[in-house]
């Protein structure tokens, strides 16, 4: 182990770093206004967020790719809305898109896209990969 000045600064350094780093992964809170469609909802404060990591199926004709899509989309959004509606949800901000917040979204401390995965609402979207096709096999 290194000792002397150098080291007591590097230690002095280390910590406020760390905490820094704690906080910055630490979730905001925002209490849930509405229910948009099965992946976005909108805070009391306004800001719009896309839950990270997950797709949900379009609700809208000019979105979706087939009806079966619209089904599904309007099927996550009543799913999303029983879990959220109205409640504080946990925020971990990731980045941006389409002028929303991407974010980790957690309630009452659980993961709110395995919730929605799990219950077949939405399917697991990682970043730079094909957006899931909600459609039946040679059906658009």
């Amino acid at each position: 182990m290194t000792t002397g000045p150098a080291s007591a600064t590097r230690r002095a350094l280390f910590v406020p770093i760390a905490l820094l780093a704690l906080a910055a992964a630490a979730p905001d809170q925002g209490r849930v206004r509405t229910v948009i469609d099965g992946d976005t909802f909108r805070l009391t404060s306004g800001e719009r967020i896309r839950i990270a990591g997950i797709d949900a199926a379009e609700t809208h004709a000019d979105q979706a790719k087939c009806r079966a899509e619209i089904v599904q989309g309007e099927a996550a959004t009543a799913r999303l809305r029983t879990l959220i509606d109205g409640h504080t949800v946990g925020l971990v901000r990731v980045g941006r898109s389409y002028s929303r917040t991407v974010a980790r979204v957690t309630i009452e401390g659980r993961d709110l896209a395995g919730q929605l995965v799990e219950t077949g609402a939405a399917r697991w979207w990682p970043r730079g990969t094909r957006k899931p096709n909600w459609c039946p096999a040679g059906r658009r």
